[in-house]
């Protein structure tokens, strides 16, 4: 099953870089940290992603899972019908 992750590095990716990482939305954040957003279909994939990060030097500061929201449960902000009052 494919999952989304985040992988935040520290300092910012070259345009080669990030064209390198075809799949994967690449975008600055402040703090001077990128952000690499993408699909990754199993744990060797993930850990070859690392692996390359390592070989090159880059900082990874986390790798988090990205889950989509469910289509039938209230958003952030919005009100559980179901809660008492």
């Amino acid at each position: 099953m494919t999952q989304v992750f985040e992988v935040l590095v520290r300092g910012r990716m070259s345009g080669q870089l990030a064209q390198a990482l075809d799949g994967f939305t690449v975008q600055a954040r402040p703090g001077g940290l990128t952000s690499i957003l993408g699909p990754i279909d199993d744990q060797p994939r993930l850990l070859g992603l690392l692996g390359a990060f390592d070989d090159l030097h880059i900082e990874v500061i986390s790798v988090n899972p990205v889950s989509a929201p469910d289509a039938g449960s209230p958003g952030q902000g919005d009100a559980d019908a179901s809660a008492p009052d």
